[in-house]
């Protein structure tokens, strides 16, 4: 049995992971400042003995007290309506806190695993993404608070490993989906499920034709964990290969909720990206990782847990 703190550990990705390290017997402590992640996220966890909640500030502390064997740092806004609505503490989480997470696993000299972003990749020259293509983020633009964030949380962890031979890893996540994410959260999946649930039209930012490839979450904590169980130290690509395009995306989740909502066309946000899909063949050959979920199934999963969410009073 290990003990693993999970950062942002009532999150989207970050309350999955928790249930995966408790279900193969891991104790878990939970940090996080609910700023974006919801207690009922980890509620159902009150009672297992293996698991902590603390409520904190990554930025300012990380109040856990004895050994630890792992430290996933999770801490962080993940949709641009978050992250560009507090800007100052998106930078914070990835440096400030990424600090703190680092000195937390140094002190055990425990496993550290950064959840970085294909946002490193901003919008790409390369098509699909590999691990060793740098990037084309304009450092002065608006996302540039969660995209440049996350590269420089990446070069934080790097260099603890090359100072203090501290086993770090990174993992480059790609749209990630699945229950849990919050209905508010200004995803596209959210959005457009939540708006052909209510018989809303789908809002659609751009032509439609922009591209991205969706992970279903419980893919992607399986990807996680196993590069966290790995010796693995450079970046590695979680995520599905199959890319669609947003007007692609609006059939299936008419298909999937059965609805005839039209669509509204409204501008392109500044600096989103025009194409993403991961290149995972590091995952493949150095974890014996893919993808299993398709769309169609995760995004079912996805409704029923919205409409079981309402039912309970919970949406």
């Amino acid at each position: 049995m290990a003990r693993i703190v999970i950062t942002g550990g009532s999150g989207f990705v970050g309350s999955h992971l928790c249930d995966a390290f408790l279900a193969r017997g891991d104790e878990v402590v939970a940090v996080d400042n609910l700023s974006t992640g919801r207690l009922q996220n980890v509620a159902h966890l009150d009672d297992h003995p293996g698991f902590t909640f603390v409520r904190a500030d990554v930025c300012n502390e990380i109040p856990v007290d004895g050994g630890v064997d792992g430290v996933l740092h999770f801490a962080s806004p993940a949709s641009p309506p978050e992250y560009l609505g507090i800007p100052l503490e998106t930078m914070d989480v990835s440096s400030l806190g990424t600090r703190r997470a680092l000195d937390l696993a140094l002190a055990s000299d425990a496993r550290f695993l950064i959840a970085s972003t294909s946002e490193v990749y901003g919008d790409p020259d390369v098509h699909p993404q590999s691990e060793s293509y740098n990037g084309n983020v304009d450092p002065n633009a608006p996302r540039a608070v969660y995209d440049e964030a996350k590269r420089f949380a990446e070069t934080l962890a790097s260099t603890y490993r090359r100072l203090y031979d501290l086993p770090t890893a990174i993992v480059r996540i790609f749209n990630t989906y699945g229950p849990r994410l919050r209905p508010a959260d200004g995803r596209v999946v959210s959005n457009f499920l939540i708006q052909a649930i209510d018989g809303k039209a789908l809002t659609m930012y751009g032509a439609g034709t922009q591209t991205r490839s969706f992970c279903y979450v419980a893919d992607e904590v399986r990807g996680i964990i196993a590069l966290f169980d790995s010796d693995v130290c450079e970046p590695v690509n979680i995520g599905n290969p199959t890319e669609i395009t947003m007007l692609e995306l609006v059939d299936i989740v008419r298909e999937v909720t059965g609805s005839s909502s039209e669509v509204v066309f409204e501008p392109l946000p500044v600096g989103d990206p025009t194409r993403r899909r991961p290149d995972i063949t590091r995952a493949r050959t150095l974890l014996g990782w893919e993808p299993k979920v398709e769309l169609r199934e995760g995004l079912a999963h996805m409704r029923d847990w919205y409409l079981e969410e309402r039912a309970h009073g919970r949406a």
